[in-house]
């Protein structure tokens, strides 16, 4: 991602973590470098429902060129790709693991992300889970807590504007495509 985004990166989102662990879990270098190889993420508890944001979530990644690949044990196919029960069942390399399922599942969730050898084990919004982030730190995986992916490749990419979010940047300048 490049240097063209510095206004985007000073714009804040609520948080539920304590200084100390915003600084340690949404550390912007960690969140550009975990998004700037457009790779494979696995999204376990994609919902088959349009509606849903993880649906979204995984419908932009997808037209950004990320592969995702559904995590849901009641889906057979998500967003045009094959659906597997769990993380231990997915037969391709993993980048990112990220998690739209409630916290007392993300140290299991953070276990096969270690086990499948994910380099990112990424919480969404609202999503705590200080032991899952343990587990995964631990195993030398990166970890980004609290923060959406797509509100995050939008921030440092300067198009989150484009795609349903207000920046709160008023500018007629267009954004440049850094990432």
């Amino acid at each position: 991602m490049g240097s063209g985004s510095s206004l985007a990166c000073d714009l804040t989102l609520n948080s539920v973590l304590s200084p100390q662990l915003k600084a340690r879990y949404q550390d912007q270098h960690k969140i550009r470098q975990a998004l700037a190889g457009k790779g494979t993420i696995a999204m376990v508890g994609l919902s088959t429902k349009r509606q849903k944001a993880s649906f979204f979530v995984a419908t932009y990644l997808q037209s950004l060129g990320f592969r995702i690949i559904p995590v849901n044990p009641y889906a057979d196919t998500i967003v045009g790709e094959k659906a597997h029960p769990s993380l231990l069942d997915v037969p391709d390399p993993i980048d990112i693991v990220n998690v739209f399922r409630p916290p007392h599942a993300c140290p299991e969730l953070a276990r096969q992300a270690v086990e499948i050898g994910a380099k990112v084990f990424w919480m969404q919004l609202r999503i705590v889970s200080e032991e899952a982030a343990a587990i995964a730190e631990e195993a030398g995986l990166t970890v980004i807590m609290d923060r959406c992916v797509k509100m995050e490749y939008g921030r440092y990419d300067g198009t989150m504007h484009f795609v349903g979010m207000n920046t709160g940047i008023v500018s007629a300048r267009r954004a440049r495509h850094v990432i």
